[in-house]
């Protein structure tokens, strides 16, 4: 056993925006319990620089939690030119509604556009699967 498996991963506190993508769309109507839905399903995309910050490179696991959840993503470079450090960017889907609080502030709508979340790099775990989130 090495000292490193007590150490924590440092966190980053980000604020996720959800979003609608086409090429999810076309792989829920294929299968909503599907594998290419799951693959696009489960990404968080980071700005660059924030994404240098955490130590992550594309393709990394990262944790993201809160206090209505906790779910394990692949890791993506944002494909925004403009910098948007702090904002992180998901597509609505099972991953990012295990982050939304259910309070709604008395509108009766989620904050789907307002996630807070930390951020830190996963220990060695899979994505979380879709049937952990169901």
């Amino acid at each position: 056993m090495g000292f490193g498996q007590f150490l924590t991963e440092p966190e980053f506190k980000l604020i996720i925006v959800t979003h609608r993508d086409v090429f999810q769309n076309t792989a829920q109507e294929n299968s909503r319990f599907g594998e290419q839905y799951a693959e696009r399903s489960s990404v968080i995309r980071l700005d660059k620089d924030d994404m240098k910050k955490m130590g992550v490179k594309a393709g990394d696991l990262v944790v993201a939690k809160n206090a209505s959840g906790r779910v394990v993503l692949k890791a993506e470079s944002s494909t925004l030119e403009q910098s948007h450090p702090g904002t992180a960017f998901m597509i609505n889907g099972p991953w990012a509604n295990a982050l939304v609080a259910a309070d709604t502030g008395g509108t009766g709508v989620p904050a789907f556009k307002n996630i807070e979340v930390m951020l830190s790099r996963s220990k060695g775990e899979k994505v979380t699967s879709l049937a952990e989130l169901i």
